[in-house]
């Protein structure tokens, strides 16, 4: 059997990480509402531009190797929906919610032990626009959303959180998702694979 391909073409990468440079910020968080003392982790969290045009920024949880996060392998892990946010709160990420009957105070957060950051770094992306904390200045920015655009933003992102984040290029480097993202992140993986390391930063994607 052949190769299955999609219908976009393998220029597209390389032409797209042509856009002018966008708007990148990043914070790093020590404590939490809920949670009683420090952090147990490192976690970073900011924006990245990826719409010039609609002023379109995804909001990201960068959540470092608990181990050895100098050789640990990298993953952007992200949530389905599409439109469920990729909070540190659930799945892979490093805390919890405290379970407890609701009595009008604010939730409690707790330590997961058994957190996906205890060998490996983690970006939880709140990905496509419109996500969690991401969002679009025009209000265009949330009508053409689909696979494509989910794809592309997701593509530009990488790239400037790699040029931002140079000591990660050598990791490992692995794209995965649960439910809708498990749709796109193939796709994501083919975007990377044709063409996106013939461009700098270049990292080490594994299938």
């Amino acid at each position: 059997m052949g190769k299955a391909s999609l219908p976009f073409p393998s220029l597209v990468v390389p032409l797209v990480l042509l856009l002018l440079p966008l708007s990148r910020s990043a914070s790093v968080v020590t404590h939490l509402p809920g949670f009683h003392g420090r952090l147990p982790f490192h976690l970073e969290t900011g924006y990245v531009g990826v719409d010039e045009e609609t002023g379109a920024e995804l909001f990201y949880y960068f959540v470092e190797s608990e181990r050895s996060p100098e050789t640990d392998p990298l993953i952007l892990w992200m949530t389905g929906g599409p439109f469920c946010s990729g909070m540190i709160f659930f799945e892979v990420g490093p805390m919890k919610f405290v379970l407890a009957p609701y009595n009008g105070s604010l939730p409690q957060l707790t330590y997961n032990p058994y957190s996906w950051s205890k060998t490996a770094s983690i970006i939880l992306l709140d990905s496509p626009v419109g996500t969690g904390f991401s969002y679009a200045r025009d209000v265009k920015g949330y009508h053409d959303i689909g696979d494509f655009s989910f794809s592309m933003h997701v593509v530009i992102f990488l790239n400037k959180w790699f040029t931002d984040h140079p000591h990660y290029q050598s990791n490992p480097f692995f794209v995965g998702g649960s439910s809708y993202a498990g749709k796109m992140s193939p796709i994501i993986a083919q975007h990377i694979s044709q063409g996106l390391c013939s461009r700098q930063p270049c990292y080490r994607l594994r299938l």
